[in-house]
């Protein structure tokens, strides 16, 4: 499956914008197939599996990291100004001094506007550079806090905060924290670094589809190294999302390296994205950013976590699934190459081939135990008011016993006596979005009860609210009957 969908996504897209192509399928173990395409050098030298290519702002989902351990370790506060950790750093909104904080900056809604094209040439600007622009004051677009705007610049102040509290070089603290733990032994910030040019793909461009190519150098590594310089490998960035994802598994790996709920934290939405900056994609119901991380919500599939790197000379992305771990790398070596379209065509063909779908909250025992009186109440056809105990005081009130039990008798006139004989609750059930909220099945004669069931939090948990609805064999779409008799 992976491999079919590596070369369908291969076929689709257009591979003539880049020298060279490298992508894989992974899952939590590592790479499980691979492909690569062209010549990363223009030497004859085909693309291999352990090809070095940049990742570009790929390299943020590391410095976010490095943020949260720091913050795990008590070095840090992230909602403490920047300024307190970085003297001199002034920022200016409708011509006031306004505070900007570490959590604002990892989550781009720091104020300071977009700045991709300006911060890929400055990768390379020295620490004292990027200090005094920070003197001089940085102007904001908008109030700090209010809303999604992507600065490579802001977000490279949390680097400085890191040095500042640590005493060593961002690169030095990604390293000794990640790289080295996880054995990330090919990604590195700087191609010097690499004793072996000829694993390093050399950045190209194209300003005529590729037809024609002129080799980009590299970027510098400065002071916004920690937002956008890093070079790794498929599987090393296979791994890196691999220890990121089992945060959400029920045997999280490398607790130690970082916590389990700090890598959750990186991976869930701290700042909506605008309407116009969201994919156009019907089957997404939200997307954000995290802390160096893009978070989507996928109806078909749950939560899909992913970033782009962007370059020029390099076009890189990763995305992956969290619930499963299983996720797409690309990389291509020019900056006109869409790696995020390669990547985002293959993961959904691979995780609806796998039949993976949204993931599912463990609904909380006692819903498990609420609906089974409910489900055992309809089935013998009972009124709701006999098993109270399970309800909130607002459902009977909502509706009372009696005008419930006629609607549901309503329902039955179209679906036909309930079956005496039942699947076990467990196969009738549906997970909800969270463990509060639980979906199952009655089987009639013609068709099925729905019910679903909303439980509110308090120590005893109790029903707050109850929905019934119908569905026939006969419907032509499997949606819920307009009838209904919900509170």
């Amino acid at each position: 499956m992976a491999e079919s969908a590596l070369a369908a996504a291969f076929s689709a897209h257009d591979l003539r914008t880049a020298p060279a192509a490298l992508a894989a399928v992974f899952d939590r173990n590592g790479l499980i197939a691979w492909r690569g395409v062209g010549e990363p050098r223009r030497n004859g030298v085909a693309t291999e599996r352990d090809t070095v290519f940049r990742i570009a702002s790929m390299s943020k989902s590391f410095l976010a990291a490095t943020a949260l351990g720091l913050r795990d370790d008590g070095l840090l506060d992230l909602d403490r100004a920047i300024a307190e950790y970085v003297p001199g750093a002034r920022f200016l909104f409708d011509g006031s001094e306004a505070e900007v904080t570490l959590r604002q900056l990892l989550s781009n809604c720091s104020g300071m506007p977009e700045d991709n094209a300006w911060g890929d040439r400055m990768l390379g600007a020295s620490r004292e550079e990027i200090a005094l622009l920070a003197s001089d004051g940085f102007r904001l677009t908008a109030e700090p806090g209010e809303r999604y705007q992507y600065s490579n610049l802001g977000m490279s102040l949390v680097g400085r905060a890191i040095e500042a509290v640590t005493g060593r070089t961002i690169e030095h603290e990604v390293a000794r924290r990640f790289l080295e733990p996880l054995g990330l032994v090919n990604t590195r910030y700087r191609a010097s670094d690499y004793l072996e040019a000829e694993a390093l793909a050399r950045g190209y461009r194209t300003f005529d589809g590729g037809t024609i190519f002129a080799e980009e150098p590299y970027v510098g590594s400065g002071a916004l190294a920690c937002i956008g310089a890093l070079f790794s490998t498929l599987d090393d960035v296979a791994a890196w999302a691999s220890f990121l994802a089992s945060a959400f598994g029920e045997a999280p790996t490398h607790s130690d390296v970082l916590a389990a709920a700090s890598r959750r934290e990186l991976q869930r939405v701290h700042t909506v994205f605008p309407i116009d900056a969201c994919r156009t994609d019907k089957d997404l119901s939200a997307q954000g950013y995290g802390m160096g991380l893009v978070v989507e919500h996928d109806r078909r599939h749950g939560r899909i976590v992913q970033h782009s790197g962007g370059l020029p000379g390099f076009s890189s992305h990763m995305r992956w699934h969290a619930q499963t771990g299983l996720g797409v790398v690309v990389f291509g070596n020019s900056d006109e190459f869409g790696a995020e379209r390669l990547a985002s065509r293959c993961l959904p063909a691979v995780l609806a081939g796998l039949g993976v779908g949204a993931d599912l909250a463990q609904p909380w025992p006692e819903v498990l135990e609420h609906a089974a009186t409910i489900d055992a109440a309809l089935r013998a056809d009972e009124p709701l008011d006999t098993i109270a105990a399970v309800f909130a005081d607002n459902v009977l009130l909502d509706l009372p016993a009696d005008i419930r039990k006629r609607r549901v008798a309503e329902l039955l006139e179209t679906l036909g006596a309930i079956a005496t004989v039942q699947a076990p609750l467990g196969d009738r059930t549906r997970n909800g979005a969270n463990g509060s909220a639980l979906s199952w099945g009655i089987q009639c004669e013609r068709g099925t009860l729905l019910c679903e069931i909303q439980v509110i939090g308090l120590k005893t948990p109790l029903v707050q609210a109850i929905d019934i609805t119908a569905l026939e064999i006969a419907a032509p779409d499997i949606t819920a009957a307009d009838i209904t008799a919900a509170d």
